[in-house]
């Protein structure tokens, strides 16, 4: 009876990944994408506060 059979075995680690310099062009797009998130998310934060003033048409119950 070996201490280590049976059971869920651990998963291997992968390789840390090397960092690699950013040029220019990898600046200017990760900045571009990050604008166009921002002007996406205010533009759905203004369509959901948005709607009707004042709570939109009421209707009566029955007054004439």
């Amino acid at each position: 009876m070996s201490g280590r059979q049976g059971g869920k075995l651990k998963p291997l680690k992968a390789p840390k990944k090397e960092k690699k310099e950013e040029d220019d062009e990898d600046v200017a797009r990760k900045a571009k994408a990050k604008a166009d998130a921002d002007a996406l998310k205010a533009a759905k934060d203004k369509a959901l506060k948005g709607g009707a003033p004042g709570g939109g048409i009421k209707k009566s119950a029955g007054r004439k």
